[in-house]
């Protein structure tokens, strides 16, 4: 069988999509990828896959989306693939419509979030709900990565039969590292007294960093922040440079920048805490990596971490978009180093039963009926 798997930029089908493309591959069948040309994806195509560069652009510009779905239809016309995969908001439903076009004989969307459940303007959302219901009417196949928004699916007639189905990563990669954790820890200046908070996204407003940096001005001078990721050259919205500006003036030391790092899993076993303050999510793969390296986890009680971290037991939930609530938690993990190892060890149990990639990706494959 022939599998097109589609999503809107590199950094998606690298960090989202590599796995089960490598999971279908094994199975026998032919897994081609298209998105948006970027250097992300020299990794895949070094595996051997083919990537398919289509002119995807995040934004809801009429002419650039007409171009994406213009250039999809004429990709599925000359593939001729048995399942279009198609991820994310837009580049979900211009796959989806380009399929049907095509004719494709089958359809199959994950939803790694709804933009409705986003925070923004009344007509944003309710341009993005009428886009989810076309879209749902032309898929055969539709799962979500949260348990919640399959729930949303089905109360406000998306779709008929809406699946959760998780997101998971390697249990294998990321774990404990003792030795790592020395190594990085010398390297990037942490002592043993020090408690390391990580933080690991996209350098976007949504992700709370303004919040995070503002936390750790009232937290234990043994908290250390680093942070990891940078801004895509997609990303829309405030520009974050004068709040880390700021925050260096105030905590020198204590934040590290460091970018966009391949090294994640031992950056991850270095540190003490995890932290993701977002506004919103879908279920993100991060707090799955720092569950399983065993890492206590602050997020915000959204949809998504909610369904992740078990407050007191795996970690602390915290309101989105307030300071002294997320200081109070990363004081708290920063004093406790008992409670920082059983809610890491609780966290990393959850992680193996409900979050690991192989039990993922099976699942996955086998509600996509290949």
């Amino acid at each position: 069988m022939k599998i097109l798997e589609v999503v809107n930029v590199d950094f998606s089908l690298v960090h989202f999509l590599v796995p089960l493309m490598r999971a279908l591959r094994e199975r026998g069948h032919e897994v081609v990828g298209a998105c948006a040309e970027g250097p992300l994806l020299a990794a895949p195509r070094a595996e051997g896959f083919r990537i398919e560069a289509v002119p995807m652009a995040r934004s809801l510009n009429p002419v650039a989306q007409a171009r994406a779905l213009i250039a999809l239809v004429a990709l599925m016309r000359r593939e001729k693939p048995d399942l279009v995969h198609a991820h994310m908001p837009i580049s979900g439903l211009l796959a989806r419509l380009a399929a049907r076009i095509a004719g494709v004989p089958r359809v199959a969307y994950t939803c790694h979030g709804f933009l409705f459940n986003q925070p923004g303007p009344w007509w944003r959302r309710r341009l993005s709900l009428a886009m989810e219901r076309l879209g749902g009417r032309l898929t055969d196949v539709l799962l979500t990565v949260s348990e919640e928004e399959a729930g949303d699916a089905r109360r406000l007639g998306i779709h008929r039969n809406p699946v959760p189905v998780l997101n998971g990563r390697d249990p294998a990669r990321f774990r404990p590292d003792p030795a790592a954790r020395a190594a990085l820890r010398a390297e990037l200046g942490a002592s043993e007294g020090d408690c390391v908070v990580i933080a690991v996204s996209r350098l976007v407003r949504h992700k709370g960093h303004p919040e995070l940096l503002d936390a750790m001005r009232a937290a234990p001078a043994n908290c250390v922040l680093w942070v990891v990721g940078e801004r895509l050259p997609t990303d829309h919205g405030e520009d974050l440079e004068p709040h880390f500006a700021r925050a260096a003036q105030a905590l020198g030391r204590r934040v590290v920048r460091l970018g966009y790092r391949e090294d994640v899993s031992r950056l991850l076993a270095a540190a003490d805490v995890f932290c993701l303050p977002s506004h919103f999510e879908g279920l993100p793969m991060s707090v799955i990596e720092a569950m399983l390296t065993g890492l206590p986890v602050v997020a915000t009680d959204v949809r998504g971490p909610r369904e992740q971290v078990v407050e007191g037991e795996t970690g602390l939930l915290v309101p989105p978009m307030q300071v002294p609530p997320l200081a109070a938690a990363l004081s708290r993990l920063a004093g406790d180093a008992a409670l920082r190892a059983r809610m890491g060890a609780a966290g990393r149990a959850r992680a193996l039963e409900r979050f690991a990639e192989a039990k993922v990706v099976a699942r996955t494959i086998d509600l996509l009926g290949v």
